[in-house]
């Protein structure tokens, strides 16, 4: 999610400015509070752990036997069952379901074409959410094709943020809108637009999801805008409005029963914003066995007590026993994070990140690399991704649990943001994720923390005043 303040066009009304305005102002009006972690996680392992399959939950016997049997493939008893457990404990309301099929899909241009295959294919219904749809290419051959869909019979319903499509014209989806599809604002800038009695333009919709017939899912962190559209590998030519370097992000498919809690997220956020009725399609089809990795799907909202993303992936890196590797676009850690991975790093465990060079936002980029030298003295290995937008949320710990989705490293995404991820339990799945990260250590610098202590003093006052904004970055 690009952090700095859209550039507005020439033709947007004085309203939205002064309600740009206005959000600052808003945002300053109250503070919001992460969750104790340490309360919050106490005791985390003594559940029992619960499984769901495609015909609902899985009998106690049985579930002692795929854990058994997930031992016997790993190697690893202890380690998997601490996160078998952790991931019982914290997130009792969402089930772990098994039987599911998962591609990793890397940058842009592979998300795109499997998400445009799948859309094609769509029988019955299209659900889509994002923060971002951009009136450029990719976003009109998005246009195009849920218009297309649409017209053949597949019911489409889309929900995009009012702060993220600010530089989308409002004829863009008007458009979408005359051609049957059902389109839902979320929490607009406008207060008088929604039909929600609370005007909470500080809450936004962060996530990206897009679910087809309800048989098959995409989550993570690309939005819809031609800034994705080269992926990482390449040096795209400077389009108006375009990076000149490639964007660097990940996204998953999902096939299998888990599809479900997926689509089940989209229709609380539709009844959350007030969205008109939904036609009368078949949003929860029967959903057989596609493959065999676990999944849990995991929604926070920033009118829930607490982040459930949040605790979960703190309880996994506190844990943590050999190894924990994240990437992640906007890294402004609050206390408890950065105790969780400097107190990792201290017991030995091999904690590395990888964090942009190149950035959208220079107060986020700063506010993060203030974290550096405390995060280095503890043993905290860092890179920056150099060649490309580092956009990728990303995390992989004890080659048994990984996790991709929308949430950034911060405080706007753990409080005030809508967000989505997937927790994969399971090593075949880290062992893929364990690669794409090799892969994106190899096209990174090392921060060394000698030559850190030594950097500038404009780079040292840019970081002490980007500090000072951290939380409402």
């Amino acid at each position: 999610m690009p952090k700095s303040t859209p550039h507005l066009p020439r033709t947007t009304s004085a309203f939205k400015r002064m309600s740009l305005a206005a959000f600052c102002l808003f945002a300053c009006a109250g503070c919001a509070t992460l969750p104790d972690a340490g309360r919050e996680m106490e005791e985390p392992h003594t559940q029992v752990v619960e499984f769901e399959g495609a015909r609902g939950p899985v009998s106690a016997s049985r579930g002692e036997a795929i854990i058994d049997k997930l031992q016997a493939k790993s190697g690893d008893i202890d380690i998997l069952q601490k996160h078998l457990a952790m991931e019982q404990a914290i997130n009792v309301d969402s089930p772990l379901v098994l039987g599911n099929k998962l591609v990793l899909l890397q940058d842009g241009p592979a998300t795109y074409r499997a998400m445009f295959a799948a859309m094609r294919a769509a029988k019955d219904h299209i659900h889509l959410e994002t923060y971002i749809f951009g009136d450029d290419d990719i976003g009109r051959q998005f246009a195009d094709l849920l218009l297309e869909r649409q017209a053949a019979g597949v019911q489409v319903n889309l929900i995009y943020d009012s702060v993220g499509c600010l530089n989308t014209p409002k004829e863009f989806f008007e458009r979408l809108r005359t051609g049957g599809i059902q389109v839902l604002e979320f929490n607009p800038v406008n207060p008088l637009a929604g039909n929600k009695k609370e005007w909470l333009l500080n809450n936004r919709d962060h996530r990206k999801l897009l679910v087809v017939d309800g048989r098959m899912a995409f989550i993570g962190g690309i939005n819809i805008s031609e800034s994705y559209s080269s992926g990482s590998t390449t040096r795209p030519a400077r389009k108006k409005g375009q990076s000149a370097i490639g964007w660097r992000d990940t996204h998953l498919q999902i096939e299998g029963p888990v599809v479900a809690e997926f689509q089940k997220l989209f229709l609380d956020t539709w009844s959350k914003q007030k969205g008109p009725p939904l036609a009368g399609k078949d949003h929860f089809p029967k959903l057989d066995k596609q493959g065999d990795d676990i999944v849990r799907a995991i929604g926070s909202a920033s009118d829930d007590p607490h982040s459930l993303i949040y605790l979960t992936l703190l309880s996994a890196i506190d844990n943590a026993e050999r190894r924990v590797y994240i990437t992640n676009a906007y890294f402004v850690p609050d206390p408890q994070l950065l105790k969780s991975l400097i107190d990792a790093a201290k017991r030995g465990v091999d904690v590395k990140l990888v964090l942009p060079s190149h950035t959208d936002s220079w107060v986020v980029f700063h506010a993060g690399r203030s974290h550096y030298s405390e995060l280095l003295r503890a043993g905290v290995k860092i890179y920056e991704r150099r060649g490309a937008v580092m956009h990728s949320k990303t995390a992989s710990i004890d080659g048994v649990w990984s996790t991709i989705g929308s949430t950034n490293l911060d405080w706007r995404s753990f409080l005030h943001n809508d967000e989505i991820n997937a927790a994969i339990l399971g090593r075949d799945f880290a062992r893929q994720m364990d690669a794409m990260f090799a892969k994106d250590l190899a096209e990174s610098d090392a921060i060394v923390h000698e030559r850190w202590e030594r950097r500038s003093p404009l780079l040292r006052l840019k970081e002490w005043a980007a500090r000072l904004a951290e939380y409402w970055l």
